[in-house]
């Protein structure tokens, strides 16, 4: 039995090849005619849309390589503009500060001259103030002088003369004054 076994297996496994790395004839031919349909069918319809898609996609790479030259070479004038206005900031910049050196010395030498001319004012005022200070103390200590010595000499006749010299003084005053008219 067992040979008779091996004798139908032998004859036709469907799971044993001819060769251990080829495949059946017949696998090889529709095999490849299959793969001949599917490339022939690939390169009609998908070979132009692969090279169209190519195309826009190289023709995109080149826009953007010409927006990037157009955007750096704009950038390089801008940067050149920018460098050109720094000199002319940096010179501007050196005549504003001369300006305000210049406008600073001529406000210091109006405040100086005009705290000179306060200063003389009030140099004057304090003078006169002085003066007046001077002139009605010297009127005031009169006055008290006057005022003080009448009252010493009041006091001083009031002591030294009695009634009766008091008497004969009045009344001469009196005729002199009525001889006078």
């Amino acid at each position: 039995m067992n040979l008779i076994f091996k004798a139908l297996l032998a004859v036709e496994d469907p799971t044993q090849t001819h060769h251990w790395l080829l495949p059946e004839t017949a696998e090889i031919i529709y095999g490849g005619l299959a793969s001949v349909i599917v490339f022939a069918g690939l390169f009609k319809f998908a070979g132009p849309m692969v090279k169209k898609s190519m195309k826009a996609r190289t023709e995109k790479i080149q826009g953007e390589l010409d927006g990037a030259a157009n955007a750096r070479s704009k950038s390089e004038s801008d940067a050149s503009g920018i460098r050109t206005a720094l000199g002319d900031i940096e010179s501007e910049r050196r005549k504003i500060l001369a300006e305000a050196d210049t406008q600073a010395t001529a406000i210091l030498t109006d405040g100086r001259a005009r705290l000179l001319k306060e200063v003389a004012e009030l140099e004057a005022k304090a003078v006169a103030d002085l003066a007046a200070a001077r002139g009605r103390s010297g009127e005031e200590l009169r006055g008290e002088i006057s005022r003080l010595s009448s009252a010493a000499i009041s006091s001083a006749v009031a002591a030294s003369l009695n009634e009766r010299a008091q008497q004969e003084l009045i009344e001469g005053f009196i005729k002199s004054v009525g001889a006078s008219k």
